[in-house]
């Protein structure tokens, strides 16, 4: 591909992803499903006039590190440390469950293989996948009804925020394992060593920064540092620990989540991100997907991966909230708040197709999965909370 074609692909897909992701907002959808829809029209599936290339892929990666990079930023560690063993607790059951759920909802349907084996690698990521949780939407839903601040509200945004952080710890773990040779053990260390250095270099860089950002507040050169040190954490990540590189910017984000000017450098990284490489990264999804391909087997996989994803979270998230002692329509408000998906879901998908895992065809799943849980969650919120008042006034 000559650099004049990228120019002119490149242009249709800034324009492409644009135009439906503002479609998307304008129908109450996310502005994901819109650009990833974007990339659906104009790649094999429909129109075929952009294709995907080692330029675009490269762009993606870019992309996806940012999005990571951001997502730690805007971790709030206050939040975390205030959370308490209840929302630990849910976000541990809303990983392993779903892990467990979608692990064994593969293995249905393409059989059951030997721990260790290509199959059951592949079945293990398609659980992988179904652990991420995304709860702006939720958020968005709680705060139109005012109950943000609530019990239930504080519960959700805290277990959320853990249990993204579990996800990538399972994601770096089981991308690890992709190797035959690689001892389990042995990733489990990098892992653990990992995190470890990050923990003290961490606070070494938190403190320089907090000085450089005393003295240049609100200036360009703390964005710019900031995104140097996500770009360098996501190369020791993978190159020194074989953890996976996105897990390397989530934490960089993490360090600098506490700072005053974080969401300073969070405004200026989105900049960068909404204008052209998340667009490129969403619509690269569509574009690695060719739904022309997908045969009957895939488009009831599908179905099945929607309905397991959905009662995963209900499941892990709200069963276990009654047994922590929340009434019923509590426990179902946090189960159903946490169904969501959104970014970080095709983040790990588009690790596994990297990683040759899994292969683009499971794209179509999480697609659904993204766009029908973003529908339904605040629909369901909102019922739940109208028959709540109706009871109370009665």
């Amino acid at each position: 591909m000559d650099s004049l074609e990228i120019l002119r692909n490149l242009a249709i897909i800034v324009i492409a992803a644009k135009f439906c992701g503002l479609a998307a907002r304008k129908l109450k959808a996310p502005q994901v499903a819109g650009e990833i829809i974007a990339g659906l029209i104009i790649g094999p599936t429909i129109l075929n006039i952009v294709s995907e290339s080692d330029f675009f892929s490269q762009m993606a990666e870019i992309g996806v590190i940012l999005l990571m990079f951001s997502a730690g930023l805007e971790t709030n560690i206050d939040n975390l440390k205030k959370s308490g063993i209840k929302a630990t607790i849910l976000a541990c059951s809303g990983v392993g469950i779903p892990l467990a759920f979608g692990t064994v909802l593969y293995m249905c349907f393409y059989g059951f293989a030997a721990p260790g084996s290509v199959e059951f690698m592949r079945a293990l990521f398609i659980g992988t996948i179904l652990t991420a949780t995304s709860v702006s939407i939720t958020v968005q839903a709680l705060r139109e009804l005012g109950k943000i601040s609530t019990e239930v509200g504080t519960t959700i945004m805290s277990a959320a925020i853990i249990d993204d952080v579990i996800g990538i710890v399972v994601l770096t773990a089981v991308i690890g394992m992709k190797d035959p040779s690689a001892n389990i053990g042995m990733v489990c260390v990098k892992t653990v060593l990992f995190f470890a250095f990050s923990l003290v270099v961490g606070i070494i860089i938190f403190k320089i920064m907090q000085k450089l950002d005393t003295k240049w507040r609100h200036t360009r050169r703390i964005p710019i540092m900031g995104l140097a040190l996500a770009l360098v954490f996501s190369y020791i990540a993978d190159k020194y620990f074989g953890v996976a590189d996105i897990t390397g910017a989530f934490v960089a984000g993490i360090i600098l989540s506490s700072l005053d000017d974080s969401e300073y450098i969070d405004r200026k990284m989105d900049i960068n991100s909404y204008m052209i490489f998340g667009p490129v990264f969403f619509a690269s999804v569509g574009l690695q997907t060719n739904l022309r391909s997908v045969d009957t087997t895939v488009i009831v996989f599908s179905l099945a991966f929607v309905i397991v994803g959905l009662l995963g979270k209900i499941v892990g998230c709200g069963l276990v909230a009654k047994i922590l002692g929340y009434n019923g329509s509590d426990s179902l408000k946090i189960g159903v708040g946490m169904m969501t998906r959104g970014e970080v879901a095709l983040i790990v998908a588009q690790r596994g197709l990297k990683a040759e895992i899994i292969d683009s065809r499971y794209f179509t799943a999480v697609i659904l999965l993204i766009v029908i849980s973003s529908i339904l969650t605040p629909v369901i919120l909102k019922a739940i909370y109208a028959h709540d008042d109706k009871k109370a006034a009665a």
